[in-house]
């Protein structure tokens, strides 16, 4: 799917940017960086009830002890806790407090997460998603649907690709942020949302039922005999693994291929590991640097299955963590071309606490280098090939990302 816009899946629109987990993979070990096993939906959820004053204050020390930057934004992290411990009498004040101490930070990824927003973050990572199923972007400050997921309740209404948004329930979309459209978008389980959209110069009203949706974060195809196609939505899902060596499997046959991770905000920080372990023979995949500043690399491990048929990658400025972690270790390492636009720029890795009170911390504690030791946090990847995606192109529904990559590959092949 064409991008070069800043659209974030509305999976995971509820907490801004996909995270990265530190965790055990294999035989792969990061020294003094803490390890954390994938989060379930279900059994991580901490039921501890404890009062909002002593959650403030396990948060306090919490950011203190942990945080990844141990000057904590070059200030005295105690004088939150004098300006705050007497004050805390009940949620909306632990809110307040938790939230202002994070702030601080000038961090944009670590945040406070309500017991609804953790719920839904666990239920990304198991790739669950509860809504219409569609993907939004914004074009010249208009709405548009970039992707409907086969099987969900807006293909089943009938929305398209290319669809502009008009309103939600009544609310009109001239004006609002792509944020505030999916906020729009999102509600509760089995009620429905009604749409209004522009296709081809009419207006058409769509009321849809949102359910659970089961997402696959792997799709693939052949685009001719030679050439196979597999586009990473998301790193989020447990099962990305899984369905990433399907997909190899399923253009095993072909000459060449072209890996998209367009649009592909990030997610699992193994998943990226694993991904990037299929396609290089040795060398480093990323660097980790922890709060005491050690480097610790992840380095390739031996596997029965290397894929080294010729090789392109399309990213766009909305590929960010594990999606840079990819293209950062394939670049690197001379083992594919990147095409498309500068990638997001996110080196940074965040760990996910489960607090009492079944509530959640995402918290910076990493950044992460490429193999070259190019720190990529807020400067993005350059790719090879720079291919721009215009408004005219999505209009007439033409990837001109995609048509680059595949000309390119059909000389490598040759």
């Amino acid at each position: 799917m064409p991008k070069n816009i800043k659209f974030k899946q509305l999976a995971v629109l509820c907490f801004c940017l996909a995270i990265l987990f530190i965790a055990s993979f294999q035989n792969y070990k990061v020294a003094q960086v803490e390890r954390i096993n994938e989060l379930s939906s279900n059994s991580y959820v901490n039921n501890e009830k404890i009062s909002p004053r002593e959650l403030f204050l396990e948060s306090w020390l919490l950011i203190k002890q942990s945080y990844a930057e141990p000057q904590l934004n070059n200030q005295n992290w105690s004088r939150w806790k004098k300006r705050y411990v007497n004050k805390i009498e009940d949620n909306d004040d632990v809110y307040v407090a938790i939230n202002t101490m994070l702030s601080s930070l000038d961090d944009p990824y670590s945040r406070l997460l309500s017991k609804e927003e953790f719920i839904e973050q666990s239920n990304s990572i198991e790739s669950k998603m509860y809504g219409i199923g569609v993907n939004i972007a914004s074009v010249s400050g208009k709405i548009y649907i970039v992707n409907v997921i086969k099987g969900s309740p807006a293909d089943s209404s009938g929305l398209k690709q290319g669809d502009m948004l008009v309103s939600v329930d009544n609310h009109q979309i001239k004006g609002k942020s792509i944020f505030q459209v999916a906020q729009y978008i999102k509600g509760a389980l089995n009620e429905s949302v009604t749409l209004v959209i522009l296709r081809d110069g009419q207006k058409l009203t769509k009321k849809i039922k949102r359910a659970e949706i089961k997402v696959k974060t792997v799709e693939c195809k052949k685009l001719d005999k030679n050439t196979g196609y597999i586009h990473i939505l998301s790193f989020i899902g447990n099962e990305t693994p899984v369905e990433f060596i399907s997909a190899l499997d399923k253009v095993k046959d072909t000459k060449g291929l072209i890996l998209d991770l367009r649009g592909n905000t990030g997610g699992l920080f193994q998943n990226a590991v694993f991904v990037a372990n299929l396609f290089l023979k040795s060398g480093d995949i990323v660097n980790v640097i922890g709060r005491d500043g050690l480097s610790s690399s992840y380095r390739v491990q031996e596997n029965q299955f290397v894929y080294d048929k010729p090789l392109v990658v399309l990213v766009d400025g909305d590929s960010a963590s594990a999606s840079e972690i990819v293209s950062g270790a394939l670049k690197d390492n001379n083992r594919a071309k990147i095409v498309g636009t500068k990638t997001f720029g996110k080196g940074v890795v965040q760990k996910i606490y489960a607090l009492p009170n079944q509530m959640g911390m995402n918290l910076t504690i990493a950044k992460y280098l490429t193999p070259s030791g190019r720190d990529i946090n807020e400067k993005g990847i350059e790719p090879d090939y720079e291919v721009t995606f215009t408004r005219d192109d999505m209009q007439k529904n033409f990837d001109r990302q995609l048509e680059f990559a595949k000309n390119l590959i059909a000389k490598q092949m040759k």
